[in-house]
């Protein structure tokens, strides 16, 4: 996985405030759905074409479409 885009815990930390407080089930990590994401729109790949090490690209989709 060293392969993969992470965001900075300096970059997480400033987006912090973005993200809703978890109520009921665990929520999928931000650190990895953020940096998917960035690496998805940066290289014009399709949800289901992220690598397996970002998630779920369920979770990367409905993080898109309702927070954008």
């Amino acid at each position: 996985m060293s392969d993969l885009h992470w965001l900075t815990d300096g970059q997480m930390i400033k987006l912090g405030p973005c993200f809703p407080k978890s109520h009921g089930q665990p929520r999928v990590d931000a650190n990895r759905v953020l940096s998917g994401n960035a690496f998805i729109n940066r290289n014009g790949l399709r949800w289901r074409d992220a690598a397996k090490g970002y998630g779920s690209h369920k979770a990367h989709c409905s993080r898109w479409t309702t927070r954008g």
